[in-house]
């Protein structure tokens, strides 16, 4: 009886023990299954996950795919490109052309400015020589009457030679003055007469001389430089009267009166 009560103790707590772990073990078992519930996909999820599979076309089937946006603004993008490069070669041939008509003008101008530069030189050059040649011609008739008088006057005593190479001396630093100036006197004595530089005053019947030669120089002739500054007034030579030349000679109308009047 003592054995059975000393018995009875150890089995309670034995069960109370097994109760224990029983709990433990549902508890247990009702989280696993929680946990399993999270971990398993609903309905939703899997027809979700099976629906691309039956929406996936053949690759034969994607040209007739709709564009993406991606696409879409790439090419706009391409063709606003091609606008802007079409704009600035436009652009830069009109900046050519303006260049060429700048350019053109330019040269224009630089012809025109030239051709200005030249002919004002050419007026200016004239101008001067227009009033050099006014002034020399003032002068002229100063160096005439020295010549005159060097012809005229013939000095007898001393003080009259003094007063003689006095005004020689003058007349000579005159004429250098010419000279420098580019004037030149002419000296057609013995040349035949040219009417772009003499002009012919007398004339005088004589065989010394051919006929149109000048014999004499009235008023001497100036030169300023190519031109004639003025002319020479000379006496030139003619036939004498009377007198049969060579060309009158071989002529037939004087062979003609030779004839009648044999």
């Amino acid at each position: 009886m003592i054995e059975e009560q000393k018995q009875r103790p150890d089995t309670s707590e034995h069960l109370e023990e097994t109760l224990q772990s029983s709990d433990k073990l549902h508890s247990a078992n009702s989280a696993q299954g929680e946990t399993n519930s999270e971990l398993q996909p609903n309905s939703e999820t899997t027809s979700q996950v099976s629906s691309p599979t039956q929406t996936i076309q053949p690759e034969n089937n994607k040209a007739a795919e709709p564009e993406s946006p991606v696409q879409t603004q790439s090419q706009a993008d391409i063709e606003a490109l091609q606008q802007e490069i079409a704009a600035l070669k436009e652009q830069l041939q009109q900046q050519k052309q303006e260049k060429d008509a700048v350019k053109s003008q330019y040269m224009r101008i630089a012809a025109d400015f030239d051709n200005f530069r030249k002919r004002t030189l050419k007026e200016k050059e004239d101008l001067e020589y227009q009033v050099k040649r006014n002034t020399i011609n003032e002068l002229l008739p100063v160096v005439d009457n020295f010549e005159r008088a060097r012809n005229q006057l013939k000095p007898n005593s001393d003080g009259e030679m003094a007063i003689h190479k006095s005004y020689q001396g003058v007349y000579k630093n005159l004429v250098d003055s010419l000279k420098r100036l580019g004037v030149a006197a002419m000296r057609p004595e013995g040349q035949p007469f040219d009417p772009n530089y003499h002009e012919a005053m007398l004339r005088e019947q004589t065989d010394r001389y051919p006929e149109e030669t000048v014999i004499e120089q009235l008023v001497r002739g100036y030169l300023l430089g190519e031109q004639v500054l003025r002319h020479a007034m000379v006496k030139v030579a003619a036939t004498p009267e009377g007198v049969v030349t060579s060309e009158e000679e071989t002529s037939p109308e004087s062979t003609q009166t030779n004839n009648s009047q044999s």
